[in-house]
């Protein structure tokens, strides 16, 4: 069973290694990615690539991987708040929001140390 909604739809997003996809409701739109069975660096490569996707908006990026990415969070000013769900399997989903809180969060840093 996905995690993702069957209703979503792939997306290109660049620099990103596993496939996304966008579901807009109510003009928001929340992209998904899953990389649960990426090593790294591709947890970190992806959500970066995403993270801009939402960067500014009021749009959501869920994030479907094997474990909580700590080495993720730490890279995260105050623009983008984050929640950690558990989920089937074992895996977790990330759920990430812009908070435009006056700080600007680098994404082009993709290394996970």
């Amino acid at each position: 069973m996905s995690l993702i909604p069957s209703e979503a739809t792939k997306i290109e997003v660049t620099g990103a290694t596993v496939d996304f996809f966008e579901l807009v409701k109510d003009g928001v739109s929340t992209y998904y990615f899953d990389t649960s069975k990426c090593g790294p660096p591709d947890p970190m490569v992806n959500a970066m690539s995403g993270l801009r996707l939402i960067k500014n908006t009021n749009n959501i990026l869920v994030m479907i991987n094997h474990k909580s990415p700590g080495g993720l969070f730490g890279k995260l000013e105050a623009d983008i708040s984050h929640s950690v769900e558990d989920v089937e399997g074992g895996l977790v989903k990330v759920t990430f929001t812009n908070v435009n809180a006056g700080v600007d969060s680098d994404l082009t840093q993709t290394a996970c140390h």
